[in-house]
């Protein structure tokens, strides 16, 4: 962390070691830097990190902050990882803001309500699949004044740099509209890219026909020409129990691919989600007015997953020849959290006993 992201804390009585470890700790047990300063030992107080942190982050700064993070997420690169041939999954995840700050809310996006507000701190991630390694390496922060294609612009151009090549890209439906398939379809990104399917009657609905899965030439309300791939599934009904017959479309950039294949492949995006409620669980907790602060703790989660992968790819690997297997069993996520939280505390031990001004022999019967 200390050599890639340029955070200094130092103080004469906090050092950057002091800081990164608290913000590891805090991280790792989802809890609040005022709650981890209390319980260790001989640290700083929390409202001088605090004030350290927001002096050292700066809202300006927010893409230099963005590259060096994006720098720290590539570092969990394995060395046997190949650089071509890679599926790639894009997606945003939104932090939901409930603050009345001017200043804050022109960093936010705001969208249809969820989780009882209309405003989010959101961020754009692109998450690597290769053999049991799935690695987010690349990070872009998302303003107001951002557009979808150059969000991915941003994340393409990212992996680009570090010379990744995405055999094909998965999106989901908020990234399905006629800008972005026009900009895959320019720079030829191959992508698969699920379409909402919209209305009673008309439209795509009305190509929800016949017996089977299909693939055809689709032209959009705004002129924008697409293969559509046409999925006949069957889900299972959770009040009856019964499979009911359900349609999915997806379009596909750049791609010949059938409907069942295009069906079996996107699920490997599903993986993003789950990256992203890991990142809940190392999410530090916080009401800071300072934007950069929100949006390098997002990133300082994303950081975390990627350390535990790559520590599960090079430690967990199952022994004898052949294809590189890991035994996931003997590093979980919550594991992995539980080892950092007490790596700290090595350093900074938590308290054993509390001030207090009535003798507990008074209490003890």
């Amino acid at each position: 962390m200390e050599k890639h992201l340029s955070l200094k804390t130092e103080g004469y009585r906090s050092t950057t070691d002091e800081t990164f470890n608290l913000l590891l700790k805090a991280a790792a047990e989802g809890s609040s830097l005022e709650a981890v300063c209390a319980d260790s030992c001989g640290v700083v107080d929390s409202n001088t990190l605090r004030e350290q942190l927001n002096a050292a982050l700066d809202e300006c700064a927010l893409r230099q902050q963005e590259a060096e993070m994006n720098a720290a997420l590539a570092a969990a690169i394995p060395v046997g990882m190949p650089r071509g041939g890679l599926e790639v999954a894009l997606d945003t995840h939104d932090e939901p803001f409930y603050g009345k700050t001017p200043k804050l809310l022109t960093y936010t996006c705001k969208t249809r309500a969820k989780d009882g507000t209309t405003h989010f701190f959101r961020i754009a991630s692109a998450y690597v699949i290769w053999r049991e390694v799935r690695l987010t390496l690349a990070v872009t922060y998302v303003l107001p004044e951002d557009n979808l294609p150059g969000v991915v612009e941003r994340l393409l151009q990212r992996l680009g740099h570090l010379g990744l090549h995405a055999t094909v890209a998965y999106l989901d439906k908020g990234f399905c509209c006629g800008d972005i398939l026009r900009y895959l379809q320019r720079v030829g990104q191959a992508a698969v890219l699920a379409c909402p399917i919209r209305g009673k009657t008309g439209g795509i609905r009305a190509l929800c026909q016949g017996r089977g899965s299909y693939t055809t030439d689709y032209t959009f309300t705004d002129g924008t020409t697409a293969r559509l791939a046409l999925v006949d599934t069957r889900v299972r009904d959770p009040k009856t129990k019964r499979k009911q017959r359900k349609w999915l479309a997806f379009v596909l950039v750049n791609l010949d691919w059938t409907p069942h294949l295009v069906y079996r492949k996107y699920r490997r995006r599903f993986g993003i989600e789950a990256s992203y409620r890991l990142l809940r669980q190392v999410k530090v907790l916080t009401n800071s007015r300072n934007p950069a602060l929100r949006f390098f703790f997002l990133g300082l989660g994303l950081l975390i997953q990627n350390i535990w992968v790559l520590a599960r790819w090079l430690f967990t690997r199952r022994p004898g020849k052949g294809r590189h297997k890991l035994i996931s069993a003997l590093l979980r996520f919550a594991t992995f959290r539980k080892l950092l939280v007490r790596a700290v505390e090595r350093y900074y031990p938590p308290p054993l006993a509390i001030s207090v001004f009535v003798s507990p022999q008074s209490v003890i019967h």
